[in-house]
C-alpha cells in the first residue's frame, strides 16, 4: 500500500540561524518588536544586507516567549510544504507534539481547504495560554498566491496569546492595514534599520575590534549609509590593511556600486584557495563539508569552512553543531552572479556534481534543483522519475509542476513520468494538458517505442490515469470508449492501485474521491462498471477498487438501498482489516453500524462500534478512534442512554468553547446531538452556525445538508416552527437534485413531522413545487405506524444471509469456535462476534443452538446444501 510518508523536514530551516555571541544591542528595535507583541503583526521591510535576520535572531535570543522559526526559500512557493514547516517549527520551539496533533488536515493539502488546517491549527495554538511567536522569515522569496491569501486568513484568526514576525525585502503581498488602524500592526521599515552613529561605534570599536576615529566613522556612515551589510565589508577590508585613513578616502570618493566595490575590495584579498572555494561553493543554497568535498573534488571543506566562519565572510552556520551553512544572501547573489557570467561552464559543472551529491545522499529535492540548473534534463529526468511519487503523497503538487515547467517542450520522458505528470495535472484541474500527456503515451504505445516487457504495465497506467481523468471531469462518454478497448489483462501496478485516498475523513464520500457526497445514477453506473474491470483482472483487492466499493456502499445506503450497501461494505471489511487502512476501516463500519440502525438492530449497531473502536484503536493513529467514539455516542442517544453517550463525547475533549472545526464535523454534530438531548438547544445552535460555513467552503453536501437538518431539529425542540421549516428548506434544496433520502429519514419522528408541517406549509402559499414534492417523497420512505414487525416468519428469513454469513453459520454447524471461525475469516474474534449477532437477528434468536434449531426448522441447511453455498 502506498501511503502518505512522513517527508524530511530540514532542521536548518526551522531554526533561527546561528549568530556571533557579540552584537550590537540593537535596544530601540528590540523594545519596538516586544512592545508590539501585545498585537497581531510585526513587520521588518528593508532591502538585502540590512539586518532583518540578525535584528529577529537577536530578539529570539533575548525574549523570554518562545518563539518558532521558518526560513523560507523559493522552493517554499507550496502550499503543503510551506504549512509543513510553518507547523514543524511550531512543534519544536512552542509545543512539542504539535506535528503530530496536525498530521490529519496537514496531510489533506493542497486538495483539502487550508483554511480548515489554519482553524484548526489556531485552535490548537489557543490551548497553549501562554504567549508565543511565529518568524518567517524571507517571506519576499513567496510569490505563490494561495500562500500569501493563507497567511492573511491566518492572520484574522490568530488567538491572542500567537504573534506573527514577518521579515522581507519587499512590503507585503496582502492588505493589511485593518491591523494597522486598530493598533494591531507594528512596522520596522527600512530607514528604522539603519546603524545609528552611536551603533556604528559600538560594533567598529567593540564588536570587530577596529580602533577607526570618529571622524572615520562618521565617513564610513556617509558612504554606507548606515547599510548594515556595508558596515560589515568595510570592516572585512580594513582586517586586511593598515592604512584606514587612505581606505577610508577611497570608499568615500568612488562612485560604483557600494556593494560591487567592497565585494571585489574583499574578495580580491583572500587567499586563491579560499577565493576559488567561496565562488564554487555559491552554487550551493545551502551546504556542509560532504557536500562541499563532492562539488570541489577535494577532502578538506570542513576546515576551509571554519576558515571562512572564523573570518566572519558572510558566511551563515544553521545548526547549533555548525554542520550545515550558507552564506548571507547578499554574498551569495553577488558571487553567483560572478560565476554565471564570468565562468559559464563552470557553473554548469559545479550543479551537475552537486546534483549528484544530493542525489547519492537522497536529498532529491536539491538534486533536482542543481540538475535544472545545471541544464542536465536527463538527470533531472532521472531523478524526478524516482522522486514524483513520494512528492504526490506528500502533496507538494506545486513544486512538482514547477519543476516539470522548466523542462524544454517535448521532453521524452519514462512513461511512468509521463503518466504521474498526467494523474498530477488532473488532480489539479488542468484535464486539457493532461489529456495531452496521456495522448502523448498512447501514440509512443502504438509506434512501438516501449521495450516489450514494459507496454502492459503502460497499459495498467493509463487504465488508471484515464480512469482518475473520468470520475474528476464527469467525461464518462470518454471512459466508455476507452474502457471498450481495454480487454486484454493487465498487470496491476503497485504505483498506480495502491494509493490511500482517504488519510482523515469518517465517510470517503467526504473526501475529493469520493466526490464529496455527490449523487448520480452516471457515477454510480460508471463505479460499478469499472470494479467490474478491476475485479476482472484480478485486481479486487487494489485500494482504487476498495475505494470504489466503499463509495458506492456509503451512495447505495443514503438511497435506502440497504441489502445492497451492505453486501459492498461486507467486500471491503476483509481487506480494510487484513491492511489496516483506517481511511477504509472507519467509513466501512459506520457504514454497517447505521445499516444495523436503519434495520432497527441498535445493540448490534453498538457492538459494532465497540469492535472497531478496540481494533483502531491497536492498529490506527488516534485521531480515527475519534469519530468512531462520535457515532457509539450517536447509537447511544438512539437507546435513551445519555450517560453513557455524555461519556464518549468527554473521551473526545472537543473544545466545544471555541469555533468548531470542519475536520471534527462528525464528533462536533454528535456533541450538538447530545446538547439537544440535555435541552441546551442555544448552545448547540450556537456551535452548529459557527460549523456550517465551513462545510460550505469545503463544498461537501454532507456537511451542507446534514448541518442544516440539525438546526432544523433544534428549532424544532425550541418551538420556533417557521425557523425550523427555513432550515429544512436549505437542506432540501441542497439534497433533492441528488435524491438524498437516509439522512433525513434517519432522524426518525421528528423529522417525519417536520416533512409534514413543511408539505402542509408549502401547500397553502402555492401549488406543488419541486421541493414539496421531494419532502413527500421522503415521507414515503419512514415507517408508518401500521408497518409488521420485522421478524422471521415460517415461511423463511426477513433479510437473507450474505455468503460470508453463511459460511460462518456452516461453521457453527460443524461445531468450529469463535476463534477457529476468526481465523478461516481472517478476522478478529470481536468481529466474528459481531457478525454471529447479526446472524442471530436475522433468524430472530440469541444464540448458537437457537440459530443451528431455527435454521433447520427453516431449512435452510438443505438449500444451502443444493446450492453449493457451502463451499468456497
Amino acid at each position: 500500500m502506498i501511503r502518505y510518508s512522513e517527508p524530511v523536514v530540514l532542521k536548518s530551516k526551522i531554526s533561527p540561524p546561528l549568530t556571533r555571541e557579540t552584537l550590537v544591542a540593537r535596544d530601540r528595535l528590540l523594545h519596538k518588536i516586544s512592545k508590539g507583541m501585545k498585537g497581531r503583526l510585526t513587520t521588518v521591510c528593508a532591502p538585502p544586507g540590512f539586518g532583518k535576520t540578525t535584528l529577529l535572531c537577536q530578539w529570539v535570543r533575548h525574549n523570554e516567549q518562545a518563539a518558532a522559526w521558518v526560513s523560507l526559500d523559493e522552493r517554499d512557493n507550496d502550499l503543503a510544504r510551506f504549512w509543513r514547516y510553518v507547523v514543524h517549527a511550531v512543534d519544536v520551539a512552542v509545543a512539542p507534539g504539535f506535528a503530530e496533533l496536525m498530521a490529519p488536515v496537514l496531510h489533506t493539502l493542497p486538495q483539502g481547504s487550508v483554511d480548515t488546517m489554519i482553524d484548526v491549527m489556531a485552535n490548537e495554538l489557543h490551548s497553549l495560554g501562554r504567549p508565543a511567536a511565529l518568524i518567517l522569515d524571507d517571506y519576499h522569496c513567496v510569490y505563490d498566491k494561495s500562500i500569501h491569501e493563507s497567511v492573511s486568513y491566518m492572520i484574522d484568526i490568530l488567538p491572542d496569546n500567537m504573534h506573527l514576525l514577518i521579515a522581507s525585502r519587499t512590503e507585503l503581498p496582502f492588505s493589511t492595514a485593518k491591523w494597522l488602524v486598530r493598533d494591531e500592526r507594528t512596522d520596522i521599515p527600512a530607514p528604522h534599520m539603519l546603524f545609528t552613529n552611536e551603533e556604528a561605534e559600538i560594533f567598529y570599536r567593540e564588536v570587530v575590534n577596529l580602533p577607526l576615529s570618529s571622524d572615520h566613522i562618521a565617513k564610513v556612515l556617509g558612504v554606507t549609509e548606515g547599510w548594515a551589510a556595508g558596515l560589515q565589508l568595510v570592516s572585512l577590508s580594513l582586517q586586511e590593511r593598515p592604512d584606514y585613513e587612505r581606505l577610508v578616502q577611497d570608499f568615500s570618493g568612488t562612485d560604483l556600486n557600494i556593494a560591487d566595490y567592497l565585494f571585489h575590495e574583499v574578495l580580491s584579498r583572500l587567499p586563491a584557495e579560499l577565493y576559488e572555494f567561496v565562488l564554487q561553493t555559491s552554487v550551493l543554497q545551502r551546504m556542509d563539508a560532504s557536500i562541499c568535498d563532492t562539488v570541489m573534488l577535494r577532502g578538506d571543506s570542513r576546515l576551509l569552512l571554519e576558515r571562512l566562519r572564523s573570518r566572519n565572510l558572510f558566511i551563515v552556520a544553521l545548526d547549533d553543531h555548525h554542520t550545515w551553512f550558507r552564506y548571507h544572501h547578499v554574498f551569495s547573489e553577488f558571487l553567483r552572479t560572478r560565476l554565471r557570467h564570468e565562468q559559464p561552464q563552470q557553473w554548469t559543472r559545479l550543479n551537475r556534481m552537486a546534483s549528484l551529491g544530493f542525489a547519492e545522499r537522497g536529498l532529491f529535492d536539491d538534486a533536482i534543483d542543481h540538475a535544472i540548473a545545471a541544464e542536465d534534463y536527463a538527470l533531472a529526468s532521472g531523478l524526478l522519475d524516482k522522486h514524483i511519487l513520494t512528492m504526490l503523497l506528500r502533496g507538494e503538487f506545486a513544486t512538482l509542476l514547477s519543476w516539470f515547467a522548466c523542462f524544454p517542450a517535448r521532453t521524452a520522458w519514462p512513461p511512468q513520468l509521463h503518466l504521474l505528470y498526467a494523474f498530477l495535472l488532473i488532480v489539479t484541474g488542468q484535464f486539457e494538458r493532461a489529456e495531452d500527456e496521456m495522448r502523448t503515451v498512447e501514440i509512443r504505445l502504438a509506434n512501438g517505442e516501449y521495450a516489450p516487457e514494459i507496454r502492459d504495465s503502460v497499459r495498467s497506467g493509463l487504465f488508471f490515469v484515464k480512469a482518475n481523468l473520468m470520475f474528476s471531469s464527469g467525461r464518462y462518454e470518454q471512459w466508455y470508449a476507452f474502457a471498450e478497448r481495454m480487454n486484454e489483462l493487465l498487470p496491476e501496478d503497485p504505483v498506480f492501485y495502491n494509493f490511500n485516498f482517504n488519510e482523515s475523513e469518517p465517510l470517503v464520500r467526504r473526501t475529493a474521491f469520493g466526490l464529496k457526497g455527490v449523487l448520480s445514477d452516471e457515477a454510480g453506473k460508471i463505479g460499478r462498471q469499472f470494479v467490474q474491470m478491476l475485479e476482472a483482472r484480478g485486481w479486487k483487492d487494489s485500494l482504487i477498487n476498495q475505494y470504489v466499493v466503499q463509495t458506492l456502499a456509503e451512495s447505495m445506503y443514503e438511497w435506502n438501498c440497504l441489502e445492497e450497501s451492505r453486501q459492498l461494505s461486507e467486500q471491503v471489511e476483509k481487506v480494510s482489516r487484513a491492511k489496516r487502512i483506517p481511511g477504509l476501516l472507519v467509513p466501512n463500519r459506520i457504514t454497517q453500524a447505521r445499516i444495523d440502525i436503519a434495520e432497527g438492530r441498535l445493540s448490534l449497531a453498538g457492538e459494532t462500534m465497540d469492535e472497531a473502536i478496540d481494533f483502531a484503536s491497536r492498529h490506527a493513529e488516534y485521531y480515527w478512534v475519534r469519530p468512531l467514539r462520535a457515532f457509539r455516542a450517536r447509537i447511544h442517544l438512539l437507546q435513551d442512554q445519555i450517560d453513557e453517550a455524555a461519556g464518549q463525547i468527554a473521551l473526545l475533549q472537543l473544545p466545544l468553547d471555541r469555533k468548531p472545526t470542519y475536520n471534527r464535523e462528525m464528533e462536533v454534530l454528535s456533541a450538538t446531538r447530545l446538547l439537544g438531548a440535555l435541552g441546551k438547544e442555544d448552545e448547540a445552535l450556537r456551535l452548529l452556525e459557527q460549523l456550517k460555513p465551513q462545510g460550505r467552503r469545503e463544498g461537501c453536501l454532507i456537511s451542507m445538508i446534514e448541518i442544516p437538518i440539525q438546526q432544523a431539529l433544534m428549532e424544532q425542540r425550541r418551538g420556533q416552527s417557521g425557523q425550523a421549516l427555513d432550515f429544512l428548506h436549505e437542506a432540501l434544496s441542497v439534497a433533492e437534485p441528488y435524491t438524498y433520502i437516509r439522512s433525513f429519514v434517519d432522524e426518525g419522528p421528528a423529522m417525519a413531522r417536520l416533512l409534514q408541517q413543511y408539505v402542509a406549509q408549502r401547500a397553502a402559499l402555492e401549488p406543488e413545487t419541486r421541493l414539496t414534492a421531494y419532502a413527500g417523497k421522503l415521507l414515503g420512505w419512514f415507517p408508518q405506524p401500521d408497518d409488521p414487525p420485522a421478524v422471521p416468519s415460517s415461511a423463511g428469513l426477513v433479510e437473507g444471509l450474505t455468503p460470508s454469513e453463511w459460511r460462518m453459520l456452516n461453521g457453527i454447524r460443524q461445531g468450529a469456535t469463535n476463534k477457529q471461525i476468526a481465523l478461516e475469516h481472517a478476522l478478529s474474534e470481536g468481529t466474528v462476534k459481531v457478525y454471529l449477532s447479526r446472524i442471530y437477528g436475522k433468524l430472530g434468536v440469541s444464540s448458537r443452538t437457537q440459530a443451528l434449531l431455527r435454521a433447520q426448522e427453516l431449512g435452510l441447511f438443505d438449500r444451502q446444501d443444493s446450492s453449493g453455498l457451502n463451499s468456497e
